[in-house]
């Protein structure tokens, strides 16, 4: 693995990537929205996890993380088995969810090609963490995150889009607290 994808400096800011295996749409249902957004914010309580930007699509996250409390890779690495762990539960128990039939073969196909022979997963495994070295660098990935919902037809503006952070960087205050870059 290159040394660019690699956590190297636990004081700095990483734009990641999180994607479910085969771009399923799971995050369509606000359900499993609900979900990460919950287990972000215990991992902000409980681990010293830090949000600077973030964005729920339907089949993948993009985040501005930091933490200066333990290891940003173990928090990545609990919250991502936390959240398969816990939507793998939901989607037996919900009586609602239509695409059980189709989703639970996925992501059990998905764990059996893993080395680990898991027999679940939910999320692709490498994150491609980008550390942030410069301000424009972290504009631009800002810029990328919160417009990623308006480049897909969801919104006309940022702001609009429930499950991002942009509404906090225009003055509004959005599902998840989040710590501003200066």
């Amino acid at each position: 693995m290159s040394r660019k994808y690699k956590i190297t400096d636990q004081d700095k800011l990483y734009f990641v990537t999180f994607t479910v295996v085969k771009w399923v749409d799971i995050f369509t249902r606000q359900c499993y929205r609900e979900l990460v957004l919950e287990s972000l914010r215990f991992c902000q309580r409980k681990k010293g996890l830090e949000v600077y930007a973030w964005v729920i699509m339907s089949n993948h996250l993009h985040l501005i993380l930091g933490t200066h409390d333990r290891p940003l890779e173990g928090i990545i690495r609990d919250f991502k088995s936390f959240t398969s762990t816990h939507i793998k539960k939901m989607l037996q128990e919900i009586k609602f969810e239509s695409r059980k039939k189709w989703l639970v073969p996925i992501f059990e196909e998905a764990g059996k090609q893993n080395t680990n022979n898991n027999q679940w997963q939910l999320w692709q495994q490498h994150n491609h963490p980008l550390e942030l070295r410069s301000n424009l660098m972290t504009e631009r990935v800002l810029d990328y995150i919160h417009f990623n919902p308006v480049k897909a037809g969801l919104v006309a503006e940022p702001h609009f889009w429930q499950y991002s952070s942009a509404i906090d960087y225009c003055g509004g205050k959005g599902l998840l607290d989040i710590c501003f870059i200066e």
